[in-house]
């Protein structure tokens, strides 16, 4: 699962489902980022609303991540799941981790915006 998290116009966050380039090579274009780190959730851990700290992939190693949105709307990432947060503004979102088992994460901060994403950030 690709999917986008992005501030809206109402000042809630959203999500996007989001697909891979459908080209001849399947990648999707080059873009830069600002280094990688690892972390790890503790059991049940919860974090009520708050925006993106900045432009980042969110990339689900083991375990799983429970996401709401202003929509009342949540979206659970599991192993192999990758969500591109860009809610940097407005109430944001609320993070719950897996009760059952850790949840690992790798953490990849943008530094641009990609060209192949359908719009740009305000």
């Amino acid at each position: 699962m690709f999917v986008r998290m992005y501030s809206g116009d109402d000042g809630e966050s959203h999500f996007e489902d989001l697909d891979l380039p459908e080209e001849r090579v399947q990648h999707s274009a080059m873009q830069t980022a600002g280094g990688m780190t690892f972390f790890r959730w503790q059991l049940g851990r919860f974090m009520d609303w708050h925006p993106a700290p900045r432009r980042q992939y969110l990339i689900t190693l083991t375990g799983q991540m429970e996401i709401g949105v202003g929509d009342g709307s949540t979206r659970r990432f599991g192993p192999g799941d990758v969500l591109m947060v860009e809610d940097l503004t407005g109430r944001g979102h609320t993070t719950r981790s897996s009760d059952s088992e850790p949840t690992a994460m790798a953490v990849v901060p943008l530094t641009r915006w990609s060209p192949w994403l359908p719009t740009s950030p305000a």
